[in-house]
């Protein structure tokens, strides 16, 4: 034992450090440093309690003092260490955090790790840490699309259809493929995923026109080689023939050039219980059809091997047969009102964020030249981030300025106009 270390071990000490020894779930680190102090107890050397516990002389002696100046919660537990590396200084933590939401140097668009640590002179691990607790993500951007359209008519129909009137869902599904496989796939077993190979060989395309029945769910839909306002009349035309006499019909459909062609209006006249109701611009998602779709391309066609178009045009038929014996009616659950508070605030953040007070602009062309076009730089503030917006302007005859809407593909007059 090391001189100066008296121990003396209770009954009580001698029990918890037997039941420590004995439990099965007990760390090692926690046994052998209770074999120490028991052998101990027992009168043995050091060299007995090294061979007894496995362990060196200075660690038999760190635990026995230990235990003289802690006890057996001592044992149990370890002593805080400080770390390896000291942790950031907050400034530092404040300086990236800063440097995040700032652009980026150069030509890149957005932040990423590396880059960042290799600004900030810290370690990518470093930086994923501060990412995380403040919430940062700037690889990765999420999509929006303000809709024009405030009023939304066309939710309305699904949550309040009017009477005596049938409410159907119009798109059509174009250029669908007839794709077959180079060579056959292997189906699935225990351990392994069914295969399919990575190139196809293309049979040619169909066009699928559908209706999709909000009420009860059933589409009515029909093949057709090519998706111009003719086979959209003959759609129109079987449709009609399908829906009982005396009805109403709300048709929802998207922008599409043919859904608005003279021919197509001229047949909405023939028609008077026909009215059509087109989707806000960029929202097909507002369309139920789409869904119908999407469900038509995953469960049939995404891993389908078609050969001829014709049996392309066979599994879509059964398909519409299989879905028409067992539909469900549409039920839209997104609260509209919120979809339209929030379509107005992000209108209102965008106008704010866009309207840039700037002062008249000078622009000095060459004394000598009365036409060519001129590349002007603009460079404004919006809050506190700075912009640039590049320009194309004409020079006409009698030095009047008239903007082009792309680069001109002709030698540019000045190369460079900052304003």
């Amino acid at each position: 034992m090391r001189e100066g270390i008296d121990i003396e071990v209770s009954v009580a000490d001698r029990e918890r450090l037997a039941a420590v020894v004995g439990d099965r779930n007990s760390r090692q680190k926690h046994v052998w440093r209770a074999r120490i102090i028991l052998a101990t107890a027992e009168g043995c050397g050091t060299a007995e309690i090294m061979r007894r516990a496995g362990v060196s002389k200075p660690c038999v002696w760190r635990w026995q003092e230990r235990f003289v100046h802690e006890g057996v919660a001592g044992l149990l537990h370890d002593k805080t260490r400080k770390p390896g590396l000291p942790p950031l200084p907050s400034a530092l933590v404040d300086h990236v955090v800063a440097l995040t939401l700032t652009e980026p140097p150069g030509e890149t668009t957005h932040w990423t790790g590396r880059a960042m640590a290799a600004a900030s002179g810290i370690s990518l691990r470093s930086v994923q840490r501060i990412w995380a607790a403040h919430g940062l993500q700037p690889h990765r951007v999420r999509r929006f699309k303000l809709s024009q359209d405030p009023a939304f008519a066309v939710v309305g129909f699904y949550l309040d259809p009017p009477a005596h009137s049938l409410v159907l869902s119009v798109d059509e599904k174009s250029q669908i493929q007839a794709l077959d496989r180079t060579q056959p796939g292997l189906p699935i077993k225990k351990g392994r995923a069914g295969t399919m190979t990575h190139d196809y060989i293309r049979n040619g395309t169909t066009t699928l026109f559908a209706a999709f029945n909000v009420f009860d769910g059933t589409v009515i839909g029909q093949c057709m080689a090519r998706h111009r306002h003719q086979e959209f009349i003959r759609f129109l035309n079987r449709i009609e023939a399908a829906v009982p006499a005396g009805k109403l019909v709300h048709a929802i459909l998207d922008n599409y050039a043919v859904h608005k062609h003279p021919k197509v209006r001229a047949w909405l006249e023939r028609h008077p219980r026909w009215v059509f109701h087109f989707s806000p611009t960029s929202c097909s998602w507002a369309n139920a059809v789409e869904g119908f779709f999407a469900t038509l391309t995953r469960r049939r066609l995404q891993r389908g091997a078609l050969h001829p178009l014709v049996d392309l045009q066979a599994a879509i038929n059964r398909y519409l047969g299989e879905h028409n014996r067992k539909p469900k009616p549409f039920v839209w659950t997104a609260d509209p009102h919120r979809i339209i508070e929030r379509s107005i605030v992000g209108t209102k953040r965008s106008r704010q964020t866009t309207s840039v007070e700037s002062p008249p602009i000078q622009i000095q062309t060459p004394n000598d030249c009365d036409y060519g076009y001129l590349h002007v730089i603009f460079t404004y503030r919006s809050g506190d981030r700075p912009h640039k917006a590049e320009n194309f302007y004409e020079l006409k005859p009698g030095r009047c300025l008239i903007k082009v809407d792309k680069k001109p593909q002709v030698p540019i007059l000045s190369d460079e106009v900052v304003a």
